[in-house]
């Protein structure tokens, strides 16, 4: 790993004390954002140019997946250089940049660090393969001999997130872990060297001016001693929902105690975030004791359903795990893993917005995905040969993931003409599908009834009534089956409909946002199916 250039001197955002708290948080997927130089990629460039629509959307933080120099078999989470940007997104100058630019609209910036994994072209594990068995840097990674009689077989039988087997054989007979793609080989987080290098990647990203860190698979850095078999397949089914040897290993919480310790070193309340599928909220809660890392993405809440008791078991267990470690909670409905949620939680725009609202209605913090304040819905109907999720190739059947997550990746659309949209000055990666330009910037800004003004309004909201943002506590009020209604301290009441029926109930207080028409009359109103209303109470 080379250092390119020394930092320049950091930008800082504005200071408020805890502003993680109650943060808003906008992941930008820079291949898909915005493309400055035409080669129908996003890049650096095309992100500066474009952060004034975040300052104007109201978010507080921009989360960049991942620009750093790689071989893109994994969409840049296969890394060769945690120091360099890659071409294909610009250069370091871009990157600091951007940072620069952020800060100046009031925004942070937090970057996507991919600890567990690097690829297969990283200097270090080059070395280690070419240099043979006894190569001493095979430590830095899980090279084991087969099992077999001429070890032909795996060293046990662990499957990738990606399907198949979760080792790949050599040519000089001995296999190496990877639990995502073969050109993904896991680092090794017993061996000191690891550990040293990333201190020295956080150091080098904090010098230059960045706010936090976003880890890629914070669960899975220390796999269980001896590397026991599972017994069952279809592994990547259970994670998040059963105890696995390659993941939420005791062992990781004392790496996140150091890069805590790290963080608190710089000015600014610099954050960590863990993605961090664990079996339960409690275990999740791991991740941010007061020591270390500042929240974990609430994967439980993302995969509930649109069905009020579950929400509200979903939403109770959440703040009840997180209240102890006095850790906010953490809520989010989209990613650049998942099926959009207008497509996902049922394809009508007024469930996915009525959903927005809920969210962002919790205390704690949100994040968005880009495209969700558009309505974007999931792109379900992608030719196969512009896919380029590796899992698509390696679909097994219920092994793995299932290869689809290009449809949530489609470029988003920022003007109603032009071959993408505005995305860039020629075509994108990935094509839009018909209609798209309806959905973009341009032709939403203004209209009162779209879904990028509610998210406009709402987080307008969210930045100054005191019953919204940070907290941990809600107050549940009797409502009939199929809505919840919940107050906040500081005078919100949040009510949703669940159901595909109206229903007719007393006023709470004075409206103040609805995510879809909203009758009242003579202290009652009626709330429509899938509706969410925000009362000043």
């Amino acid at each position: 790993m080379t250092q390119d250039q020394p930092a320049p001197a950091p930008s800082q955002a504005p200071a408020r004390p805890d502003w993680w708290r109650d943060a808003v948080i906008y992941q930008v997927y820079p291949r898909s954002f915005a493309d400055a130089d035409g080669d129908g990629m996003g890049d650096l460039e095309g992100i500066r140019r474009r952060l004034p629509h975040l300052r104007d959307l109201g978010v507080d933080a921009v989360w960049l997946s991942p620009f750093y120099a790689s071989p893109q078999a994994d969409a840049g989470y296969d890394v060769t250089d945690y120091r360099a940007v890659d071409p294909m997104f610009g250069t370091l100058d871009d990157a600091d940049a951007v940072l620069r630019d952020a800060h100046t609209l009031g925004l942070r910036v937090i970057v996507d660090l991919v600890p567990n994994h690097c690829s297969d072209r990283h200097a270090w594990f080059r070395q280690a393969v070419e240099e043979g068995p006894t190569s001493p840097l095979r430590h830095r990674f899980h090279f084991r001999d087969g099992r077999g009689a001429d070890g032909e077989l795996p060293p046990n039988d662990w499957e990738s997130v990606f399907g198949g087997p979760a080792w790949t054989r050599l040519p000089d007979g001995q296999w190496y872990l990877h639990l995502f793609a073969p050109e993904q080989p896991d680092f090794n987080w017993e061996h000191t060297v690891v550990r040293d290098e990333f201190r020295a990647v956080l150091r080098f990203w904090l010098d230059r001016g960045v706010d936090g860190f976003r880890i890629d698979v914070a669960h899975g850095l220390i796999k269980a001693a001896g590397l026991p078999d599972i017994g069952r397949g279809s592994q990547a089914t259970l994670i998040g929902n059963q105890e696995l040897p390659f993941f939420d290993q005791d062992g990781v919480h004392e790496i996140y105690r150091d890069w805590r310790a790290l963080l608190d070193e710089y000015d600014g309340e610099r954050i960590a975030v863990a993605e961090a599928w664990a079996p339960s909220p409690a275990r999740t809660a791991r991740y941010v004791r007061p020591d270390e890392l500042h929240q974990a993405f609430n994967f439980h809440y993302l995969g509930t359903a649109w069905d009020a008791p579950a929400l509200r078991g979903t939403i109770d267990a959440s703040l009840d795990a997180m209240r102890p470690v006095g850790a906010p909670a953490t809520w989010v409905l989209s990613n650049h893993d998942v099926v959009r949620h207008a497509t996902r939680l049922g394809g009508t725009a007024a469930r996915a917005r009525a959903a927005t609202l809920l969210m962002l209605a919790l205390p704690g913090s949100a994040y968005l995905y880009q495209g969700e304040e558009l309505g974007l819905p999931e792109v379900t109907d992608l030719p196969d040969e512009a896919r380029q999720d590796p899992a698509f190739a390696r679909r097994t059947g219920t092994s793995g993931q299932d290869g689809l997550r290009d449809g949530c990746r489609v470029p988003i659309p920022w003007t109603e003409d032009g071959r993408s949209h505005g995305f860039g000055p020629g075509s994108s990666w990935l094509p839009m599908p018909p209609g798209w330009g309806a959905l973009s910037v341009a032709a939403q800004t203004g209209d009162p009834d779209s879904t990028l003004e509610l998210y406009r309004a709402a987080l307008a909201l969210r930045r100054t009534h005191p019953g919204l943002g940070a907290g941990t506590d809600v107050t549940w009020l009797d409502a009939p089956d199929g809505i919840l209604t919940f107050r906040r301290p500081g005078g919100l009441v949040c009510t949703v409909n669940t159901t595909d029926t109206a229903v007719r109930l007393p006023t709470p207080g004075k409206p103040l946002l609805s995510s879809g028409q909203l009758p009242t009359a003579d202290g009652e109103f009626i709330l429509p199916p899938d509706t969410t209303v925000w009362w000043d109470a």
